[in-house]
């Protein structure tokens, strides 16, 4: 229905005859003379037109339950994720798994009708963590238990992920940094990628390209149906699960897929997809970056033994990480990493930092600490040392939850205002997860699964900016000056302004023995 104004504006008055005989004659009025003005409902709706969109973030943050509820907005639940009675199988991809804890997350209809397939990385028969999922997988007839080949013998099955195939005929990959533990979906921060639900490929489906861009969802499904190609190594676990996804329509997924599987690796090779340090290489060659002063922010729970020279975080990961489609100068570094004070006082004490790990002892040890300090900031930042620094500008509202969460982000200058991309992804600081150094041979070795997910703006549009947003997954309007036609929302997990480690402040270490209480009322005996 019309509105009322720009229903009368339409009409016209009826003239006599004497008006229509003399009108060519007669001055117009003022009103008819003088610049119009839309009525308001088109002036408002060209307004809205002009306005950008804004688009959430592709990441979300998991619930923390000892927060208040403005500090988890927008996150979400391991039941949210898997309580859907459409799931009719599972595919639950980690670490650390308990059964109980993963069965509950399922609808109660139909938790006893999924087929939930696990893979691990527990490969000794007498590893008490493999004995103990054996035990429980007794209660579940329901539950199939899958172990990775695990070639190398520091690498972990450190991948994060769950595929789902629906009743509907959908499927979805949920990719993240949790290991299927209560506590890790309780009081630690973590994150989630989660595609969009895929629909089967209709019949008449074109073949896809053969080289289809990185970012594009062709390009992700070539590259995670050679992940899961990789476990089949010595033994069949994935192809049935392969089989399944090369029936379905990945074209609405906008990322790029940054994985690592164990085992020697050529750099320079035909297979469309690498891992490790050279995957993301190739990845961020496709992403074009806006700002000369950027800086990467790395954002980890584990620093592994890098060696007494920072030869392999500068000249390896650090040059990968930098790697753009355009050419920029050499971006900034930080390295996001908690204290023992933060962890002192994060929701579960001194409990929380189990699960985040670095070594400082040795005298090597120490030498990485020399070259790494300088780079490292603090989590939370609010530690008595910084009470007379100001408040944080941006509050992400996860200080007190202990990050298990990994993310990677360049942001197009030290303002921090935009972003040129975002990785979130299992992969910690160490050359397991990431791969050596080339050797004369041109080879690396990886010895980790890994699994993580890269997002830049172009992505969502061609004029797309991407921001930071904090407490909230959805960005703000003005958030970008000047405004572009998309806004994408990125989650952050951290406050702004970052606040360097100072002096005396020394990264926790779970391996030491801390006398001082937490919170609790705790001490920490490594002993």
């Amino acid at each position: 229905m019309a509105d009322a104004s720009e229903e009368r504006s339409r009409k016209r008055r009826r003239l006599s005859n004497d008006e229509e005989g003399n009108t060519a004659a007669r001055p117009l009025p003022r009103t008819l003379t003088s610049p119009i003005s839309p009525p308001p409902l088109r002036r408002n709706r060209k307004l809205e037109s002009q306005a950008p969109k804004v688009m959430k973030s592709p990441f979300q943050l998991t619930w923390i339950q000892d927060l208040k509820a403005s500090d988890n907005m927008d996150a979400v639940t391991l039941k949210d994720i898997l309580g859907d009675p459409m799931i009719a199988e599972c595919w639950e991809f980690n670490y650390l798994h308990n059964l109980d804890f993963l069965m509950e997350a399922f609808d109660s209809d139909v938790k006893d009708l999924v087929k939930v397939h696990v893979i691990h990385g527990f490969w000794k028969q007498e590893d008490e963590q493999r004995l103990r999922l054996k035990k429980q997988a007794e209660r579940y007839p329901n539950i199939t238990l899958h172990t990775a080949y695990m070639p190398e013998m520091f690498g972990t099955h450190h991948t994060k992920m769950l595929v789902l195939l629906r009743h509907d005929d959908t499927a979805q990959i949920i990719i993240h940094t949790a290991n299927m533990i209560a506590f890790d979906w309780t009081n630690m921060a973590q994150a989630v990628w989660q595609s969009p639900l895929l629909p089967l490929l209709p019949k008449d489906a074109p073949e896809p390209p053969d080289s289809p861009p990185i970012g594009s969802g062709e390009r992700f499904k070539v590259d995670f149906l050679n992940y899961l190609r990789a476990y089949d190594g010595k033994r069949t676990i994935c192809k049935p699960l392969v089989d399944q996804l090369s029936k379905y329509d990945f074209s609405e997924i906008r990322a790029a897929l940054v994985g690592s599987v164990p085992g020697k690796q050529p750099t320079e090779s035909d297979s469309p997809t690498q891992w490790g340090w050279p995957g993301l290489t190739q990845a961020l060659s496709s992403v074009q970056v806006q700002g000369n002063e950027s800086e990467i922010v790395v954002q980890i729970s584990s620093i592994a033994t890098l060696g007494a020279k920072d030869d392999w975080l500068d000249k390896t990961l650090f040059k990968a990480l930098g790697k753009s489609k355009n050419e920029m100068k050499k971006p900034k570094f930080k390295i996001i990493f908690p204290t023992a004070d933060e962890i002192r006082r994060s929701l579960n004490g001194y409990a929380s930092g189990s699960a985040i790990h670095t070594k400082i002892q040795s005298a090597q040890q120490q030498k990485q600490l020399h070259y790494m300090k300088p780079l490292f900031c603090h989590w939370a930042g609010d530690g008595a040392q910084h009470a007379e620094k100001p408040q944080p500008t941006h509050d992400a509202g996860r200080k007190r939850a202990a990050p298990h969460i990994k993310t990677y982000t360049r942001f197009s200058d030290c303002s921090r205002s935009t972003i040129d991309w975002m990785l979130v992804t299992s992969a910690n600081l160490s050359k397991q997860a990431w791969g050596e150094a080339r050797n004369s041979a041109g080879d690396i070795r990886v010895c980790s699964y890994e699994l993580g997910v890269l997002v830049w703006p172009a992505l969502f549009g061609e004029k797309a900016t991407m921001v930071p947003t904090f407490k909230t997954d959805t960005p703000t309007i003005n958030a970008v000056k000047p405004v572009t036609d998309l806004i994408v929302g990125a989650r952050m997990p951290y406050d702004f302004p970052l606040v360097p480690y100072a002096k005396g402040d020394d990264p926790w270490v779970a391996t030491a023995s801390y006398t001082r209480p937490d919170w609790k009322g705790e001490t920490w005996n490594a002993g």
